[in-house]
Parts: C-alpha cells; sequence; structure tokens
C-alpha cells in the first residue's frame, strides 16, 4: 500500500512538472507569434499505397474521356462483364462496361463494339432511368468514336445539365460542337473545362480547339506540356501522336517522325502513330520504310483514312495494283463501320472525288453537311464540287473551310491547295496563286500526289506582270 502511494505521488508531481512545462512552452510561443508548433512523436513511414491495378487504371482513363491501355481495357471489360452477369441489375457497371467497348472500339477501329457499348449503356439507363451520368457521358463518347456528333452534342449536353461539375462532359462536348462547326461553343465549353479542372487531358483539349482556330503555336505548346505531364503511358502516347500530326501539318518532318516514334516507344499500341511515322517517312524520302509502317499499322488498326493515305502513296510510286488493294479496304471499312453504326462518309467522299465517282462523292457529302456541317466537311464538300465541275459552288464551301470569320481559321495546306486549284478553274489567278503558294507553304509535303500537282499548277500560273489588288 505504501508502495502505491509513493508511486501515485510520483506520478501526481510528474503530471505537475509536465503541465508547467507545457505551460511556459505555450507562453513562449505567444511571444513569439501566437504560433504553437509540437514536435510529432517519431514513428515509422507509413509503406505507400499500392498502384492501382489495370482494371482501375482503364476505369479512371475512360471516365476522364482520355486514352486507355488496351491490355488494361480487357481486363475492365472482363471484370465488369462478370459483375453485370451476377448483378444485371448493377447500372453502374453496365455503364462502365459501354464505355470500355466505345474505348475499346476507338482504339482498335473496330466497329463491331460500338452495337455492343450501345447496349450495355441502354441497358445501364433502363436499370437506372434517373440521375446516371455515367450512362449519358458513356453514350456521348460512344457518339464522338462513331463521328456522330449530333447525337454526342446531345447526350453531353444531358450529362452536364444533369450534373454540370462533371469535367467529361464538357471535354466529350469539345469534340461534339467542333465536329458540328461550332467553334464558338466549342471555346466555351474549353473555358468551363479550364474553371473546373486543370492537368495534362485539359491541356490536349485546349490544344485541339486553339488548332483549330489557327492558333498554331498555342496548340504545339499545349500538347507538348500534356505529353510531358501525362503519367500514364496510353494517355502520354496519344498526346504525343497528336503532337507529331502538329507538326507535320507544318511541315516539319522530323520533329513529326520524333513525336511518333516516340508515341510508339511509349505505346506499342498506339497505331495511328505509326501511320504518322509512315506519313513523316514518306515526306523524308524514305519510302520503303513508310511503306512498311503503313502497312504495319493497318494490320492491327484498319483505319480508312490510313488506308487512303497509303493508296495514294502507292499511287504516287506508279504501283496502281497495290493502291487498288487500299482503296478497296477502305471501301470494305466504311461498310463495317456503317454496320457499326460509325460514320466515315467524309472519307469515302474524299476517296471518291478524286479516285471514284465525283457525283457520288457530292451526293454523300451534301448528305454529311446537311448532318454535321463541320469544317473538314465544308472542305471535303467544296473539293468533290470541283472535281464534278461545279466550281461556283464550290468556292463557297473552300471560303467557309479557310476563312476564320466562316468558322474555318484552322492552317491547312491541303484546305488551302483545295480552295487554289478551285480558283484556278474558275480564271481567278491571283487568288490561286496566293492560295496554292500558301499551301505549299504551310506544309510542302502535305500530299504524295497532290504536291506535285500544286507546284505544276503555280508553274503554269507563272508570276503576274503587274501585282494588281487581290481578288475576292
Amino acid at each position: 500500500m505504501d508502495i502505491l502511494l509513493l508511486d501515485t505521488g510520483a506520478r501526481r508531481r510528474r503530471v505537475r512538472r509536465t503541465r508547467r512545462a507545457l505551460i511556459a512552452s505555450v507562453a513562449g510561443a505567444a511571444l513569439l507569434g501566437g504560433v504553437l508548433v509540437l514536435a510529432p512523436r517519431e514513428r515509422a513511414a507509413a509503406p505507400p499505397p499500392p498502384a492501382p491495378g489495370p482494371a482501375a487504371q482503364a476505369l479512371g482513363a475512360v471516365r476522364a474521356a482520355v486514352p486507355a491501355a488496351l491490355p488494361d481495357l480487357a481486363v475492365l471489360i472482363g471484370e465488369r462483364e462478370a459483375r453485370v452477369r451476377a448483378d444485371p441489375e448493377d447500372a453502374r457497371s453496365w455503364a462502365v462496361l459501354g464505355a470500355a467497348y466505345a474505348e475499346q472500339g476507338r482504339r482498335t477501329a473496330d466497329p463491331a463494339l460500338f452495337p455492343r457499348a450501345e447496349r450495355a449503356l441502354r441497358t445501364s439507363l433502363e436499370v437506372a432511368p434517373r440521375r446516371n451520368a455515367d450512362a449519358l457521358e458513356g453514350m456521348a463518347a460512344l457518339a464522338v468514336a462513331r463521328r456522330d456528333f449530333s447525337a454526342a452534342k446531345w447526350w453531353g449536353e444531358a450529362a452536364r445539365k444533369l450534373e454540370p461539375r462533371r469535367w467529361a462532359a464538357h471535354a466529350l462536348l469539345i469534340d461534339a460542337y467542333t465536329g458540328l462547326g461550332d467553334h464558338e461553343a466549342a471555346e466555351r465549353s474549353l473555358d468551363r473545362l479550364t474553371e473546373l479542372r486543370s492537368g495534362p487531358a485539359v491541356m490536349a483539349r485546349a490544344a485541339a480547339v486553339y488548332r483549330d482556330r489557327g492558333w498554331r503555336e498555342d496548340a504545339a505548346a499545349r500538347i507538348s506540356d500534356a505529353a510531358a505531364l501525362a503519367e500514364a503511358p496510353a494517355e502520354r502516347a496519344a498526346y504525343l501522336e497528336r503532337a507529331g500530326q502538329l507538326a507535320f501539318e507544318r511541315g516539319d518532318r522530323e520533329a513529326a517522325l520524333r513525336y511518333f516514334e516516340e508515341a510508339l516507344r511509349t505505346d506499342p499500341d498506339q497505331r495511328a502513330a505509326q501511320a504518322g511515322q509512315g506519313r513523316a517517312l514518306a515526306a523524308l524520302g524514305r519510302t520503303t520504310e513508310a511503306l512498311t509502317a503503313y502497312q504495319a499499322a493497318l494490320a492491327r488498326q484498319p483505319c480508312p483514312a490510313h488506308a487512303l493515305e497509303l493508296g495514294e502513296l502507292y499511287e504516287s510510286l506508279g504501283l496502281e495494283q497495290a493502291a487498288r488493294v487500299q482503296y478497296d479496304l477502305l471501301r470494305a471499312r466504311v461498310r463495317e463501320a456503317a454496320a457499326g453504326g460509325a460514320d466515315e462518309e467524309l472519307v469515302l467522299g474524299l476517296f471518291e472525288a478524286d479516285h471514284g465517282d465525283a457525283e457520288a462523292a457530292v451526293r454523300r457529302l451534301r448528305a454529311e453537311w446537311r448532318r454535321q456541317p463541320g469544317t473538314a466537311v465544308a472542305d471535303a464538300l467544296g473539293w468533290a464540287l470541283h472535281r464534278a465541275g461545279r466550281d461556283e459552288e464550290a468556292l463557297e464551301f473552300a471560303r467557309t473551310a479557310t476563312e476564320g470569320e466562316r468558322g474555318g481559321g484552322v492552317r491547312s495546306a491541303p484546305y488551302a491547295y483545295h480552295r487554289g486549284e478551285i480558283e484556278r478553274a474558275l480564271e481567278r489567278y491571283g487568288a490561286a496563286r496566293r492560295h496554292l503558294r500558301e499551301a505549299l507553304r504551310i506544309n510542302p509535303y502535305f500530299s504524295p500526289l497532290h504536291v506535285p500537282q500544286a507546284r505544276r499548277a503555280l508553274a503554269a500560273l507563272g508570276e503576274p506582270s503587274v501585282e494588281g489588288p487581290p481578288e475576292p
């Protein structure tokens, strides 16, 4: 008992001493500006959290409307298929599954995946018809992948209305408005997006808007920053591929090739970069390597636009039979795209204008213009009308594609070339000379078929004897 009392008294004395020391330290802190800092108890550093698995990485990418790695997507799809089999009323898993199918179809250029995506997303909406922003955003992403920009606008605006602070909806609406030629709405969506979020995905969207408005230096800076800051390899590779596109559009073959090669090293499934590699190698005169790159890209991602590029490269080399093989592939892929609900009429219209039936191209592209009057469609329709011999009407669409006040602010060598040839046919020689020169100044390697034609046209026009006022 005495020992217990002594221990208790000792403990009380220690408590009093500790309290006096603490009061003194507080007083001292007050004298130093009223800030009290107590040293934390030393402890072992907590282990870092485990890295997210493939399914979690793909889920994050899909929800953020950024590129996802194909192996990760396959894991996510398998996981969500198992979930909806176990619980068919799991609306969120149906929405994730649909968005993952859409991204897989976009990345592989396999339109057969798009109907699966739509079924999954509509099932999600049937199970949870109210406040299902996941499914609405998924439908918007699917529509963008299908190049159905009217539908993308409808679904994206529905998602934005339901949850105005969901930033991915604003990102998808930028794509939708751009495809519809509404650049002012695209810029407003970008403004809202930048208010809600920052980072590489937003920089990449900004780069696309800046490119379409003709602000090439700003676009190049933003996409370069996005590639530098992106952490996921698939996302970084996608931004490197876009940086390569921008470099090629301004005629910088070497920089374009470096970007495309780095994109492939970062993500070997980045087949758009492999096609871009072929484009840059052809411009550098490394034709055999260019053909190999295009063939490898098309073997894994048979994209109609890339088939057209390779076909025209073969044609420029005098390899007509090889070109026809690619053109047949293009037609087949467009038919498959249509069966999957995807719209490849723009590529088919450009092909028909140059290599097939110009009147059929006009019909196709008029219908496309009525559906979604974007800048690329204006250029293609103007060119098809020219090839069909209707140059006065063609010039109106060429102006829409190339004049900023009409919406066409992008600095594009093909667009300038098309306008120059239309003006030459109309005997507006001064304007034709200016636009043909502009095309070759923007990118003297824009097409293995059309660059030689542009040079011949300029040589035929010659130099004006007296420089007069610009022609309208």
